[in-house]
């Protein structure tokens, strides 16, 4: 492994080198095993610990097979799934595995009694399977998430209404949080040469479901002079969509959860921002949902926004501010969801949606297309990575359970192959240009 570590960041690496380069028998991964899916049976979501149950593991390295690449994993990042997968909510990840190796037979090898997790990767092509025409050894790479066969013609418009779709590194095995990757060759895309690994890799599972969620028409399709409610517009997934939603030419109006993350959403060009700690906000009450607090952030928006409710609501937590948005969202308005981080059991009065011609559309992730657009955006400089801190792979315990608190800001990323921070970048000019924004979550 040393040996691929000093080619794959050789700065004069040529194509013979990774044509020769030796592939190792094995590889360190971060896994959950099959055999401790129950170890958090009897205790609440927030008393769930992923420093208990994600261990660094020696894997079998596989042979990619048709239409896959073999890819050195520089860099990873934490996500949501991640710690979904951690502590085995709201069910094994590693069952969705075992239906996924069922679905065609060079899927089979992902059936094993662990999970190799992470939905994001920055790096190296080291080997292509049979078939894959666009890639080849040496190409620095990212990775979105999508796994798909393009068997069925469900997927041809849009590739994420596929029901064969899989989500790399959280219902298939060998995922970016290791020192090698199996993927798709459908799910790499040139690596922003301005940016080091682990920055890289933290934009392109967040910043492509923002992508999806805010800007597509398979989305909220999000135009110019629209007023977004943005809920938490620092976080991983909020402050990409807070970066969209400023230079598409939106207002957005975010919601943060302290005074320093409220800097930051102000430092990235939102100026009209909520500290939802602050101001006190209960959407629930002793277990029952407060009209009475819908009403007030309703308020509180229009008083921001000189009488304006939201176009579009940006939604994520899910049963903590549900309720909330479909009430806040306008006349005619879209709240558009991708996710429940605060619980998948909703609460809304649906007389606000009804008698108010409401939408709500559900999103997940986005296709191949969507997490081209998107990447291409940070290649260009317009949208910045949102990497607040670095754990080394190891550490990947400490860095889910930081996520699982909620204490953290932006994307936490994961080195794993890079021997350290700082690398990887080709393009210094355009790193000069944008060093403010590209540090601006590393600096608070």
């Amino acid at each position: 492994m040393k040996h691929i570590v000093e080619i794959v960041t050789a700065a004069d690496a040529a194509p013979e080198d990774f044509a020769n380069i030796s592939i190792p028998d094995h590889f360190r991964g971060v896994v959950v095993r099959a055999d401790e899916v129950n170890m958090f049976d009897g205790l609440d979501t927030a008393s769930k610990d992923p420093r208990k149950s994600l261990h660094i593991q020696e894997v079998p390295t596989p042979e990619p097979g048709p239409g896959e690449v073999l890819v050195a994993s520089l860099a990873s990042a934490i996500n949501y799934n991640t710690v979904w997968s951690a502590i085995f909510e709201p069910a094994p990840s590693i069952a969705f595995v075992k239906r996924f190796a069922r679905m065609a037979p060079q899927y089979a090898k992902h059936d094993l009694p662990y999970q190799v997790l992470g939905s994001d990767l920055a790096g190296v092509v080291l080997r292509v399977g049979p078939g894959v025409q666009h890639w080849r050894p040496g190409d620095h790479v990212v990775a979105t998430a999508q796994v798909t066969t393009f068997d069925l013609p469900d997927g041809h418009d849009d590739t994420m209404m596929d029901p064969t779709g899989r989500a790399w590194g959280f219902e298939t095995n060998y995922g970016g949080l290791a020192e090698l990757s199996v993927v798709n060759a459908t799910q790499l895309m040139p690596k922003p040469a301005h940016l080091t690994w682990e920055e890289a890799a933290c934009s392109t599972l967040c910043n492509s479901t923002a992508y999806r969620q805010l800007v597509s028409h398979n989305g909220a399709a999000m135009k110019q002079g629209d007023t977004v409610l943005i809920w938490g517009a620092a976080g991983g997934l909020g402050a990409y969509a807070t970066q969209l939603a400023v230079h598409g030419g939106a207002i957005p109006v975010c919601m943060v959860s302290s005074p320093e993350k409220a800097d930051i959403v102000r430092s990235m060009g939102a100026e009209l921002v909520i500290d939802r700690s602050a101001e006190g906000y209960q959407f629930w009450h002793n277990g029952e949902p407060n009209p009475k607090e819908w009403k007030r952030l309703r308020n509180r928006i229009r008083e921001l926004t000189g009488g304006h409710d939201p176009d579009i609501v940006f939604e994520h937590p899910g049963r903590e501010t549900i309720g909330a948005s479909v009430f806040a969202a306008r006349h005619g308005g879209t709240i558009v969801t991708c996710a429940a981080t605060t619980g998948y059991d909703m609460y809304y009065d649906n007389r606000y949606l009804w008698m108010s011609l409401k939408r709500i559309i559900g999103t997940h992730f986005a296709n191949y297309r969507e997490a081209w657009e998107a990447n291409r955006l940070i290649a260009l400089g317009r949208i910045h990575p949102v990497l607040s801190a670095v754990y080394q792979l190891p550490e990947t315990g400490a860095a889910a359970y930081e996520v699982h608190r909620n204490r953290h800001c932006g994307k936490v990323g994961v080195l794993c192959l890079a021997p350290q921070e700082g690398l990887g970048v080709t393009d210094p000019e355009t790193r000069a240009k944008h060093a403010a924004a590209i540090n601006r979550f590393r600096r608070n």
